[in-house]
């Protein structure tokens, strides 16, 4: 079922001082920043060979980032993306499998313009994890 990572996603306080941190101390190649009110973050991607890293910051006080955030003021991982082939066939074995999926279940369209979901944190060890279809 799982394919690749897609990328592993770190919140942050604020994106421009960490954008600017990956670009000018790792010498990475960072994305334009991209809101995405749907999920309450304004993403951007630090590009690697093999995957990416998310940078995320909340957008507004009701995003889930700014209530991370409230806990881990400095920010920190906060979720993994596998790709998956197909996101409905994902879900419904992972609910049959007696996994949790978050909100009302169905897909949304992430940061890629590709459907996903995300798991909850406590079926998989601590983590949450974010899959997104191919």
């Amino acid at each position: 079922m799982l394919g690749r990572l897609n990328h592993v996603a770190i919140a942050v306080p604020d994106i421009a001082v960490a954008s600017a941190m990956y670009r000018e101390t790792l010498g990475a190649t960072v994305t334009t920043p991209q809101m995405l009110p749907e999920h309450g973050v304004t993403v951007v991607f630090i590009e690697l060979g093999n995957t990416k890293v998310e940078l995320l910051e909340p957008l507004g006080e009701a995003s889930p980032i700014a209530a991370f955030l409230a806990k881990n003021p400095a920010g920190g991982l906060h979720h993994v993306c596998y790709e998956v082939d197909d996101i409905i066939a994902a879900r419904d074995r992972l609910k049959t499998s007696g996994a949790r999926i978050l909100g009302d279940g169905e897909p949304k369209i992430g940061a890629h313009g590709k459907p996903v979901l995300f798991l909850h944190p406590k079926d998989f060890q601590g983590t949450l994890v974010e899959l997104e279809q191919t």
